[in-house]
């Protein structure tokens, strides 16, 4: 039986604090209607306190969407979790996420506080996000680099306090996969009232292993995954979305589901990308545009012959409307010989030889030969 992975996008909060990537309010209406339509299953809209233009975007995208849980970020710190509560009044489904430090670089250098009184502020602003909603996610801070029964000690309390959801973020991305799989089981093992709330995880992007992680999370036991499009986010960015959805999706032996319509992923990319001026990297998986190019002969022939191949995922899964095969002077006979004949050219192997042979030194000067060279060529 499938278990159900809940899709947290924090895009139009995390992924909107990378400079330049600035949003207005109704630009933001317009990004959170189409992660409705993707079908994440809550959307954190922003961070109330932090500005006028944050609390009314919070407010604007409470009233545009109803499927989604709408989520507000803030501090363990009153006048924050105020600010959330009175943001969320129109939600059909709010949620405040509040939190506070967890790792000992944090207490001490960021909160100059100590262990005691970090949990003692954490349960404090829980109970009070709690006369506001029903829905209350606690985070608690660099739980990468944190002492594990202190993490355990925290969670604990945070849940008996009334969370529903508690989020285990790698703040720095610092963690290995192993060691943040082992954490997230850790917590499942040694906390007695785990089973009351959701486990989330929030990776960064900082050594590259942000969608590992996360996947190391998830099965190890947390249901809830916080992700951005594009993977966009603070410093070298978070998790990716379409990248944990589709690792998901390919291993259906995992047992995982999710609500997403990946179908929606590559349009809700480029919207993304072109919104925020983030441009996608041409290598990036999922949503890059050489996600499903193909240049190398050997490659070329190989998918030309049967596309599993080379690919693992079909386009029109992501909503890639198809594979290309690029002409380099990488590519062989093979490829050279489909082009043509989509173009409506068909020749017999020795014209073929002669074309191909044109080919390679067209490709040698050109780098990339497209269908007008290629006409041009056989003229």
């Amino acid at each position: 039986m499938s278990q159900r992975v809940y899709i947290f996008d924090t895009t139009l909060r995390d992924g909107e604090q990378v400079p330049g990537c600035q949003l207005t309010t109704e630009e933001k209406v317009v990004v959170a209607k189409e992660l409705e339509r993707l079908g994440v299953d809550i959307i954190e809209a922003g961070f109330p306190v932090s500005s006028p233009g944050d609390f009314r975007s919070v407010v604007e995208i409470s009233k545009a969407v109803s499927e989604p849980t709408v989520c507000a970020l803030s501090r363990a710190k009153l006048d924050d979790i105020d600010a959330a509560g009175e943001a969320l009044k129109l939600a059909k489904r709010g949620r405040i996420h509040t939190g506070i430090g967890s790792s000992d670089i944090h207490i001490r250098n960021k909160f100059n506080s100590t262990r005691d009184q970090i949990v003692e502020q954490a349960i404090s602003a829980v109970k009070h996000a709690r006369n506001y909603v029903d829905d209350v996610e606690f985070y608690a801070e660099d739980a990468g680099r944190a002492d594990l029964d202190f993490l355990c000690r925290l969670t604990e309390a945070v849940i008996r306090a009334g969370a529903t959801v508690v989020n285990i973020p790698d703040t720095t991305g610092y963690c290995l996969p192993e060691e943040y799989g082992r954490k997230i089981k850790y917590i499942y093992d040694n906390v007695p009232n785990v089973d009351k709330a959701t486990i989330s995880i929030h990776c960064h992007n900082d050594l590259g292993l942000a969608t590992a992680n996360s996947l190391a999370g998830i099965m190890n036991g947390a249901r809830q995954v916080e992700v951005t499009m594009n993977g966009i986010g603070e410093r070298a960015g978070n998790t990716s979305l379409e990248e944990v959805v589709m690792a998901l999706k390919v291993h259906k032996e995992l047992g995982f589901e999710t609500g997403i319509d990946t179908t929606r992923l590559f349009p809700v990319s480029n919207l993304v990308s072109q919104m925020m001026r983030m441009p996608v990297q041409a290598n990036k998986a999922i949503v890059g545009r050489n996600a499903f190019a193909h240049s190398s002969g050997i490659h070329q022939d190989g998918f030309l012959k049967h596309a599993e191949n080379y690919e693992i995922m079909n386009p029109h899964d992501v909503g890639v409307p198809k594979s290309s095969i690029i002409l380099t002077a990488r590519s062989g006979r093979h490829a050279l010989k489909h082009r043509l004949e989509l173009l409506g050219y068909r020749y017999d192997k020795p014209t073929l030889d002669g074309i191909y042979k044109r080919f390679l030194d067209l490709a040698d000067v050109k780098k990339e030969v497209n269908d007008k060279d290629l006409m041009e060529l056989v003229r």
